[in-house]
Order: C-alpha cells, then sequence, then structure tokens
C-alpha cells in the first residue's frame, strides 16, 4: 500500500478503539491497537521505522474491528498476535491467547470458554481472569440452566446428564426438560448479561445470597457472595466490558500501600530473537524465576519486546501488584491498561529492585540446562536450531473400552498445562488405529488453524515403531510437517523414521524425551479412568443405587472421584444410603 492508499482507508474509518490489520492477501503482517483508528491508521502514511515502511510497503488490505473500550482492543490485539503469527510484530513463543465467551449456533446453543470461537456463534470478550470468569459461567448456568456439553453428547440423550442432576442444566435435551422458546429465552438473558446487563444474573444471586444468609447457612451465603462479586466485576471500571485480574480488580494487596506480589522482567534481544527473564516475589521472597522466548523482527527495542512480552504474558494470568523492568515499555496503551488494573510500573536505577533487574537481565542472557537439553535433542535428531517446543502423545483404554488419547505439551523442557489437550476416541482394541486416529486429529486441526497452539518442534509418542508409523501416516495424510519420533518404555529405546537408537542413561535429551512421554502417558490414564468412573457405568451398577440417591451423593461429593473415597460413615451421612449400601459402594468403587 503506498501513503494514497493508507490516507484513503484511513478517511472511512470513526475515531473510535478498535484493533487493525495490515494483510498480504489472506496473510496477516501486523496486528495493531489503537484508542483512535483513524488517526493511527493515518499515521502509517508516514511510518516510524524502516521495517514499518517495509510491512507497509508489502501490505495489500487493511482490516479493522472497532472495540467498545481501548482495554477491548489491548487484548484483541494479543489474541490476534497469538492467532495470526505476523512476521512485523513481536510473538512470544510459549504465550496464550485471552479467553472468550461464546453462545454456539442452533436451535439450542451451548455456552462456554474458548479461544477459538466456532463460526457463527455470538462471542463476547477478551476477559483477562479466566478463574473469575469460571466462577461467572457457572453462575450462569445454575441460574439459567444453559447447557456446556458439546453437541455430540447432546444428539439423541433419552434422559438428563449429571450437569442437570447438581443443577447447571435445564436439560433441553429430553421432552421433559426445557422447551426451545424457554430456553432461548434463557439464552436472550444471558446475552443481555454479557452486553452490560448485569441485574440479569446480580439481582437472583444477590436474592439468594440473602435467603442463604437468613437460613444461617453462612457457607452458601458467602459461596453466593464470592459469586456475586466476580459477576459485578465483569463490567466494573467504568462500564468495561472486560476485566482484569490484577491488583486493581480484585485484590492481591495486603493493605493499600503494600505490594504483596511483584514480577521483575529483564530482557535479553540477540538477532531476530529476544528472552524475557522473569523473577516472581511474594511478600519480599523470591518465590519463582522462569524465561520466556520472543520472535523479535530484527533490530526491535527492548522496551517494545517488554510492551509486548507483558500483555502475551499475562493473558491467562493473575497481574501483579507492581511489575519492575530493565527498559521502560513502549506502548502508552500498556501502560495506560496497567494504570487502570492499579498495577505499579517502575523502571530502578539504583537499590534493592536494580539488583533484582540485574539478576533477571543475567537469567535472561545465560543458557541452561533445560536449553541444553533442547539443542542436544535437536542435534540428536539432526533437526535445525533446537527442540523449545515438545509436543507428547500416548492412548489408554480398557481391553478397547473408553479410549481415550492424550496431547501434552513442553516449552524450554518445562510442562505447559494450559496447552495440554485430551480427545475421546473410537473403542478399538487396537493401539495403532488409536494413534492414528489422535494424531490426525491434532494434525487436521493444524493444518485448519483451529488449533491455537504453536506448532511444535518435534512430536514424541509413548511406543515403539508400530506406533511411530501410524502417527506418520496420519500427519502425512493431513499434510502437516512435523517431526517424529517414538520412545519405547521397556528398554528407553528412541525409535526415529531412519532407525533405533540407545542413548546414554544420562543423556540430557533421553530425559527430555522420557519427562514428556511419561506426562503423556499419566494424562491419558487420568482422563481414561476420568471416563471409566462415568456416572451412568459406575453409579447405576451399585445395587441399592436408584436416581434419587445417585444425585444425593453426588450432590454431597460433587463427583464420582470423590464419592469414591469418601469413608463408609460419610456416605452413610447422605439420605437413602444405609450400611449395607455404603458397604457395596466402598467394595464396588
Amino acid at each position: 500500500m503506498d501513503a494514497d492508499a493508507v490516507r484513503e482507508r484511513a478517511g472511512d474509518l470513526r475515531a473510535e478503539p478498535g484493533v487493525y490489520q495490515f494483510l498480504d492477501g489472506d496473510r496477516v503482517l501486523y496486528v495493531g491497537k489503537a484508542v483512535d483508528l483513524r488517526s493511527r491508521v493515518r499515521s502509517y502514511t508516514d511510518p516510524r521505522s524502516e521495517r514499518i515502511r517495509r510491512m507497509v510497503a508489502a501490505a495489500d488490505g487493511l482490516d479493522v474491528a472497532v472495540t467498545d473500550t481501548e482495554t477491548q482492543a489491548l487484548l484483541l490485539e494479543a489474541n490476534l498476535i497469538k492467532r495470526h503469527r505476523p512476521r512485523y510484530n513481536v510473538r512470544l513463543k510459549d504465550d496464550k491467547s485471552y479467553p472468550l465467551v461464546q453462545l454456539t449456533d442452533g436451535e439450542f446453543p451451548r455456552i462456554e470458554i474458548t479461544r477459538d470461537p466456532d463460526p457463527g456463534a455470538t462471542v463476547f470478550g477478551p476477559f483477562t481472569d479466566k478463574g473469575r470468569l469460571e466462577t461467572v459461567i457457572k453462575a450462569v448456568r445454575e441460574t439459567y440452566g444453559l447447557r456446556g456439553c458439546s453437541d455430540h453428547k447432546f444428539a439423541g440423550r433419552d434422559r438428563p446428564c449429571l450437569d442437570h442432576d447438581i443443577g447447571l442444566c435445564s436439560a433441553p435435551c429430553v421432552p421433559d426438560g426445557a422447551g426451545a422458546e424457554t430456553y432461548l429465552a434463557d439464552v436472550a438473558a444471558v446475552e443481555r448479561f454479557f452486553e452490560g446487563e448485569t441485574g440479569v444474573l446480580a439481582d437472583p444471586l444477590r436474592r439468594e445470597m440473602e435467603a442463604a444468609a437468613t437460613d444461617r447457612a453462612f457457607e452458601r451465603a458467602a459461596n453466593l457472595r464470592d459469586r456475586l462479586d466476580a459477576v459485578e466485576a465483569v463490567h466494573g471500571g467504568g462500564g468495561e466490558a472486560v476485566y482484569g485480574g490484577g491488583a486493581g480488580t480484585g485484590g492481591q494487596r495486603d493493605d493499600a500501600d503494600g505490594e504483596r506480589a511483584v514480577d521483575v522482567l529483564g530482557v535479553a534481544v540477540e538477532g531476530e530473537t529476544a528472552t524475557v527473564a522473569r523473577l516472581h516475589s511474594e511478600d519480599g521472597k523470591l518465590v519463582a524465576r522462569d524465561r520466556h522466548t520472543l520472535d523479535a523482527p530484527a533490530g526491535e527495542h527492548a522496551g517494545a519486546v517488554l510492551a509486548a512480552f507483558i500483555t502475551q504474558f499475562y493473558a491467562e494470568r493473575d497481574l501483579p501488584d507492581a511489575v519492575v523492568c530493565s527498559d521502560h515499555p513502549e506502548d502508552e496503551d500498556v501502560l495506560a491498561w496497567l494504570d487502570r488494573e492499579g498495577v505499579a510500573l517502575r523502571v530502578p536505577g539504583a537499590g534493592r529492585e536494580a539488583t533484582l533487574v540485574d539478576l533477571a537481565l543475567k537469567n535472561a542472557r545465560r543458557r541452561d540446562r533445560r536449553e541444553d537439553e533442547g539443542a542436544a535433542l535437536a542435534d540428536a535428531l539432526g533437526l535445525d536450531g533446537r527442540v523449545e517446543r515438545l509436543e507428547g502423545f500416548d492412548v489408554s483404554h480398557a481391553q478397547g473400552r473408553s479410549a481415550v488419547g492424550s496431547n501434552v505439551t513442553f516449552v524450554d523442557g518445562d510442562p505447559e498445562k494450559g496447552d495440554y489437550r485430551r480427545k475421546k476416541l473410537a473403542d478399538d482394541n487396537d493401539d495403532y488405529a488409536s494413534m492414528r486416529a489422535l494424531a490426525r486429529w491434532r494434525a487436521d486441526r493444524a493444518v485448519a488453524g483451529r488449533d491455537d497452539r504453536p506448532d511444535p518442534d518435534l512430536l514424541v509418542v509413548d511406543g515403539g515403531e508400530g506406533q511411530l508409523g501410524a502417527a506418520r501416516d496420519a500427519l502425512a495424510a493431513a499434510g502437516w510437517d512435523v517431526p517424529a519420533v517414538a520412545l519405547a518404555k521397556e528398554e528407553e529405546l528412541v525409535v526415529t523414521p531412519t532407525g533405533v537408537s540407545d542413548w546414554d542413561d544420562d543423556a540430557p535429551q533421553l530425559h527430555l524425551l522420557q519427562r514428556a512421554r511419561d506426562e503423556a502417558h499419566r494424562f491419558a490414564v487420568q482422563y481414561h479412568r476420568t471416563l471409566r468412573d462415568d456416572v451412568s457405568t459406575v453409579l447405576d451398577d451399585v445395587p441399592g443405587v436408584g436416581p434419587r440417591t445417585r444425585t444425593a451423593l453426588l450432590r454431597r461429593f460433587g463427583s464420582v472421584e470423590n464419592v469414591r473415597t469418601a469413608s463408609e460413615a460419610e456416605l452413610r451421612r447422605v439420605d437413602g444410603v444405609g450400611p449395607e449400601t455404603a458397604r457395596t459402594l466402598t467394595e464396588r468403587l
């Protein structure tokens, strides 16, 4: 685009907050945010750097999304950078996108938190505090009974599921449940809530809280009070449609002046890679340290890297009370956001905090053992660079029943649990077929752009030549070009497409593969047990436990797993459970 094309496009825009994307065909080159879209886009007629000048020249189009608030623009920018990974933006490699709420399309919409909205869905957000958002969604479902199940589970049911038993769903899936007219009226009420009508949800919660307090059910009243606080925070702060998780919105501070949680950030830029080291302290004590890698266009300043890091890193993490930086973040919108959230920002020149910044800088510049593992693994397998992002796969079943697959992620040698995924598989007593289906599911999502995680540098499957062959067949069929190896448990042999290797027991690259393989196995077994213990196949098969007793048990203990671990004495306290039934439950579960 030349200056005239940019000026003409800017003239079509309004002076509103939002996000803009420079495009080269369907490819996103750059994502930016603005308090005033017209003014910001017009500024690109005279780009502020040679890098931006090249970006504008390469672009052939501009896409714009208007937001209600400046904060929404900031968070939407972070989400779009995460999704499209544009080459002219600074990009955190192990970043998280900010969560959204979607009401899916269809006769009976489903409500859920997502980072990858479905086509046709009604979407609200982004939001910055996932934990508080989960509390709000639970309150929404308890009040209005919206379903949270998949379309597959919803279809063809002849009786309500566990969610109905514990008061989270009005069961529109069965004839005796909510009808279409009633259900859609509840959906409309929920839409009004997320559009800003807080009382739609806050008022019934407040009435229920007051009733619980009158009945002296103080624990229940306190729980409802916490939910009410979360609900009212959604539209707090002057009518913002998003809310934050830091000191300004919910209280990490112990008092008005004290700072309980402080993050110290040091950044080192080398070529087109930047590293940010974070030291985290609570109550004056250093309790954690970590390092994060970013892709940074050549010539990017440390301050610009820090500004991008702050918005992308805190996508699914609580903001601290203060952020202490080695360089001043070069983004006025980020500074304004931190100020609105009540987060202090400092760049110290001397004293204890300056010493901590020096320590963070040393951490940012050093190469540690985990980096050596990634480099050693790449070298051993003949891969370019180092293995920074590794995904592990495993399947679990019981003689073909309740088959599941796990997909875990490690970044720089550490588990990245927010990027774990799991999937139900067809019941089939064939490990190769199950692994093929699991790998194809992951590959298809990646190729179609429906997986919000970056592509890994390497895949490791739990098994031998058969499992690796099945996984590689699936990757090839989907057209996903990612290297894969297998690690067999018995002799810890590394299986590659070209042969089998027996690495030394103390080889760092072997340790990295073992951690990913073992975690994939643990996660698959855990999910398999959850499905195996599904209420319809466990409690319903226990003599003496009918629908009413089943509901009473689940209301009392919350899950089948908690019923399993309860003592007979605890079980007998539930209405309908006598000594014999309690003993039978203990034996069967």
